[in-house]
């Protein structure tokens, strides 16, 4: 097992079950490497920010009202045809709304922080995304601000390395070395100054 230290902490990956995925499903892959990452990232004091999720889950919510009320809407086709039009317009409106703010706020991001506490003023939360593409074993994870127009927003880090570095045969994460790897990207992002 391996222990980063950084800046006077300890960090070392938890010890419990091992993490282990099917290594022939794409998705299933990205998904266990996202979520380990979240938890490496929250265990250096970077606290979730929920708050796009729940925008989300509201919206998709009144998406669902829509589709109720223009399900069993007590009268008949086609006395509830302009019932029905209000419905379908509100629907396509609000599901308009959702994708935008997939499209432009979330991109591939999986996960929103937080400033650390005890750094309000000089430092953003960090927005995480990864991509995995279909049919290749490199994946990219990048940690960028989550408000890239503050002052105190610094540069995007990134990197891209192949999946078989962190898993066994059996398809156990190998959750040391990757631990490693992810705390030494979070390092470098605490340590990038912002270019003039």
């Amino acid at each position: 097992m391996t222990t980063a230290t950084t800046n006077g902490t300890t960090t070392t990956p938890p010890t419990k079950t091992p993490k282990k995925t099917n290594l022939l499903d794409h998705n299933s892959i990205k998904h266990l490497i996202d979520e380990t990452v979240t938890e490496i990232v929250t265990s250096r004091g970077y606290k979730e920010d929920v708050r796009m999720s729940n925008v989300r889950l509201f919206i998709g919510a009144i998406i669902i009202v829509i589709a109720l009320f223009a399900q069993f809407y007590n009268k008949k086709f086609p006395d509830n045809k302009n019932f029905l039009i209000g419905c379908i317009a509100l629907y396509v409106l609000f599901n308009a709304i959702l994708q935008l703010i997939i499209y432009t706020k979330e991109k591939n991001a999986f996960l929103f922080t937080y400033p650390p506490a005890g750094s309000a003023y000089n430092s953003t939360g960090l927005m995480v995304s990864s991509k995995l593409p279909r049919f290749s074993d490199m994946y990219t994870l990048t940690i960028a601000s989550a408000d890239p127009k503050s002052i105190s927003a610094k540069p995007t880090v990134e990197f891209t390395k192949s999946v078989t570095k962190w898993f066994t045969e059996d398809g156990v994460l190998v959750e040391g070395l990757f631990w490693k790897d992810v705390e030494a990207l979070i390092s470098d992002y605490k340590d990038s100054k912002k270019s003039k």
